[in-house]
């Protein structure tokens, strides 16, 4: 088999594969109300296209009785060509109301087809892990679904009724040409349209894969665009204005040499097409004409059968982009359900029971991790949180501490050991439960491109309008927002920008204090404020961690000193272990790191007194 024919017949098991995923949305079990829709819709179809086919018989019968020709029978002719004519006229318009009410009765079942796959697919990106989505380019994969839901619409729109009915057209035209005329015009009309499927289909083939070439630059561009749009302050940073300018025009460079590709191929395939359906025409009319001729057919008949061969021409004309458009969807279809079919890696397990926390005790039982297998992250870590308690955990960057936190969230899941929550395997409970009980303040806090109090309700839906307020007095921001023109109302922009990065933190962490969880988890949850908004809102965490258990992962040795454990954490193994005094007391790498941030705050306070702005220190 040569690369063409391989391709070609890759992508017909693809469409298939496509093909038989979307035909459960249409014909779905115990859902009678959308079967008998599309039952009716077919019924509809059919009763047009059975109008169609008959209307030039009353166009030929009104033409016959106009020029006196007598080969129908009189009761025919009597009826009159003015009759006739109306007639014709009132056929056309039938077979245009079924189509139109075939439209209508399907259009709830298309739309409710591409909302299920649309939410499907939105559910399905949401369950997929963490690994997942710090690989895949956002606007990539923005740019999969918008082009799978739209090929969705297209297949259900052109395959159903253009396709299908063009073929069932063909079909009962072939038979009245044959039954009607000769045998021979319905020989020539199935060879023309058999080489023009052919001619359409190969041709069409090789523009798919220019236009797949199109498409990966357009998603190349549009990927570029994003990315800087969403690093616009990096951009101004480094000056990159032109840099990333011309990022952006190379690869619209390159879906420009693919798109003057896919004019010049549409150039070849439109002459293609027309050369073979002309020629195709003019065999039947002149073997009409000469019927004429011969006294054998009327000028009716010629009438009729010019009228059957631009009724199957006009459809036919529109066959290579329709085939396109169907290979084109089926491309952009095949993407998303390839999405859809990549497994989740975290996932609940068969017969997941709900988390019950009692007491919110969290154990790491000899946990291993790797994010790859030649990069351990955490060697072996064993550590009880007993419930209550507040435990920190220190060291140096790489050493392996958030990681920690994204094994509670589960995140991901240990590669060896267990990670229990009173007891229970936090791989045996739902990931819903689970995420119900621990609240997560992180480093990086992102909002929604909303309203200050959608992002603090967020923590809580159903929260009143005082439970919001109160969390945000919790965390020293409640002034700040009602001291803004909208108030509570005000934007904060996308992944709130419109926010000071201290102004964000303090969002998040009255988003969680909201969310009142028997487990908090802090990540750094401090590390954007000043020195005096980070001791009120210290007190703050530390009022809210009573009779809750705080695992706390910090830099700042000066946030953690009240802590009633702290782990010192290096190279993914804990070194140390203690109370601030304790730990201070051994000299080791706790004391260490202790007396040399203690040294920076001295050199920033000599700074400040001498007048010199250092900025809170750890920032």
């Amino acid at each position: 088999m040569s690369d063409p024919d391989q391709i070609a017949d890759v992508h017909i098991k693809s469409g298939l594969r496509t093909i038989r995923r979307v035909a459960p949305y249409l014909w779905p079990r115990g859902q009678i109300w959308v079967k008998c829709r599309v039952v009716l819709a077919l019924l509809a179809l059919l009763l047009s296209k059975l109008v169609a086919v008959g209307t030039p018989f009353f166009y030929k019968t009104a033409v016959d009785a106009l020029t006196g020709d007598t080969l129908e029978p009189a009761t025919m002719l009597a009826v009159g060509a003015v009759g006739l004519t109306v007639a014709y006229g009132v056929a056309r318009l039938m077979s245009v109301g079924f189509q139109q009410l075939r439209d209508v009765i399907f259009a709830r079942v298309g739309q409710r087809a591409l909302r299920r796959i649309a939410l499907e697919t939105f559910r399905h990106i949401h369950r997929l892990s963490m690994r997942y989505h710090i690989t895949r380019k956002t606007g990539g994969l923005s740019r999969i679904i918008e082009r799978g839901v739209k090929g969705v619409e297209f297949l259900l729109r052109f395959l159903l009724f253009s396709i299908g009915p063009l073929i069932l057209e063909l079909l009962m035209i072939g038979v009245v040409l044959a039954v009607v005329f000769d045998i021979w015009y319905l020989v020539i009309v199935a060879v023309t349209i058999a080489l023009y499927i052919v001619f359409t289909f190969r041709v069409t083939e090789w523009r798919v894969q220019i236009r797949k070439i199109m498409n990966d630059q357009d998603t190349d561009a549009n990927q570029k665009a994003i990315d800087s749009l969403l690093n616009f302050e990096t951009v101004k940073y480094f000056g990159a204005e032109r840099r990333e300018a011309e990022r952006y025009d190379l690869s619209m460079e390159g879906y420009e040499a693919a798109a003057l590709r896919t004019s010049y191929s549409l150039a070849f395939l439109n002459f293609g097409q027309s050369f073979l359906i002309t020629s195709g025409l003019v065999a039947v009319m002149v073997m009409a004409a000469v019927g004429v001729q011969q006294g054998t057919l009327t000028v009716g008949d010629f009438v009729m059968v010019n009228a059957y061969m631009i009724q199957i021409t006009m459809p036919l004309n529109f066959l290579g982009t329709v085939y396109r458009e169907i290979r084109q969807a089926l491309v952009d279809m095949g993407e998303m359900f390839d999405l859809l079919d990549q497994p989740p890696e975290v996932s609940d397990r068969d017969g997941a029971r709900e988390l019950r926390v009692s007491g919110g005790e969290v154990r790491f039982d000899r946990v291993l991790f790797r994010y790859e297998d030649t990069r351990p992250i955490l060697k072996g870590i064993s550590l009880t949180v007993r419930a209550g308690m507040t435990v920190a955990i220190v060291g140096p960057s790489g050493s392996g501490k958030s990681t920690i936190g994204r094994l509670l969230f589960r995140f991901y899941d240990v590669t060896a050991g267990g990670l229990y929550i009173d007891g229970q395997d936090i791989r045996d409970v739902t990931q819903e439960s689970l995420h119900a009980e621990v609240g997560v303040v992180p480093q990086d806090t992102v909002l929604f491109n909303d309203t200050i109090y959608y992002n603090i309700a967020y923590g809580r839906p159903g929260a009143s309008r005082r439970e919001v307020e109160e969390a945000a007095r919790a965390a020293k921001i409640h002034d700040f927002i009602t001291g803004l023109p909208d108030g509570y109302g005000s934007l904060v922009g996308e992944r709130g920008l419109k926010l000071s990065g201290g102004e964000k933190q303090r969002v998040g962490i009255a988003r969680t204090l909201l969310k009142n969880p028997p487990i908090l988890l802090l990540d750094e949850a401090t590390s954007a404020l000043d020195s005096e908004t980070e001791a009120e809102i210290q007190d703050e965490l530390r009022e809210m961690g009573e009779g809750r258990t705080v695992i706390t992962i910090a830099h700042r040795l000066s946030t953690i000193v009240h802590a009633d454990l702290i782990v010192f954490l290096e190279n993914g193994v804990i070194v140390e272990r203690g109370t601030h005094e304790g730990l201070l007391a051994i000299e080791g790498r706790y004391a260490t790191l202790w007396h040399g941030q203690v040294a920076d705050r001295g050199s920033s306070d000599r700074m400040q007194r001498a007048g010199i702005d250092a900025g809170p220190v750890g920032a």
